[in-house]
């Protein structure tokens, strides 16, 4: 059974555990950081700055910055994890304006995706122009306790538009918990978020997209941290910024 098939049954067999459920500080992993020397400043295209680039990789993940950054940085995160949403509040700005800005760091984020809410959300921040995918999700884990409750305060209006049809189901879920609501606010038209909760085809491969590369990768919770290609688990922004440096950023 797909892993986005498992996510339309558990929410038609019990209430919703949004939030809290799916999300949970895995064990720091083994991985270490092999240790380089300060790198200098990469310059970006002419008239451009890095911290405006954006790329989707070949994993589906949202790189900010130089693509070919010598210290790439990958979070595995769900947008319904508050763990998330505390390293995006604490790590967010110096990322971008320190260490993206310089040229020498990357930084790209692929959704772990845990249950329908976590799916519909991972769904609209793909659903306009790249560049809107990371400061919406910021601004999703700005926002995650009042999302939560919304959502939470309806869990029998959600389980009836899971019961819709297919081409229905995450269109109704995404109006029952706000969620339409909160990115037309945003810039994202209704029209427009109800055609990419009505494309299930592109759901159904995030959801399954998302749990192909957990089992693959050993990502066993959110967030979790990847620097060059060695998964180094679970960190806050006070761990993680010297395991950067310690790679050649400053």
């Amino acid at each position: 059974m797909t892993h986005f098939r498992k996510i339309a049954l558990l929410t038609l067999a019990a209430p919703l555990a949004l939030g809290l459920a799916g999300c949970g500080k895995s064990p720091t992993a083994d991985g270490q950081v092999a240790e380089g020397k300060t790198i200098a400043p990469i310059s970006a295209p002419a008239g451009k700055k890095w911290t405006d680039i954006v790329n989707v990789s070949d994993l589906d993940g949202y790189v900010l910055g130089n693509p070919d950054a010598p210290v790439k940085l990958v979070e595995y995160a769900s947008l319904t994890c508050p763990h998330c949403a505390e390293f995006s509040s604490e790590a967010a700005t110096a990322l971008r304006d320190k260490y993206v800005a310089s040229g020498v760091v990357s930084y790209e984020i692929r959704n772990q995706i845990h249950d329908p809410f976590d799916l519909v959300m991972a769904r609209l921040v793909r659903c306009g122009p790249k560049e809107s995918f990371q400061p919406l999700a910021e601004q999703i884990w700005g926002d995650l306790r009042p999302l939560i409750e919304r959502a939470q305060s309806d869990t029998a209006g959600l389980q009836s538009a899971m019961k819709l049809p297919p081409n229905q189901r995450f269109v109704a879920f995404g109006d029952k918990a706000g969620l339409v609501d909160f990115f037309a606010a945003r810039g994202l038209s209704r029209e427009k978020a109800n055609a990419c909760l009505a494309d299930g085809a592109s759901l159904e491969a995030i959801a399954d997209r998302s749990q192909k590369q957990s089992d693959e990768l050993k990502v066993e919770g959110t967030p979790t941290f990847f620097i060059n290609g060695a998964n180094i688990g679970t960190q806050t922004w006070a761990t993680l910024e010297p395991m950067l440096q310690r790679a050649g950023a400053r």
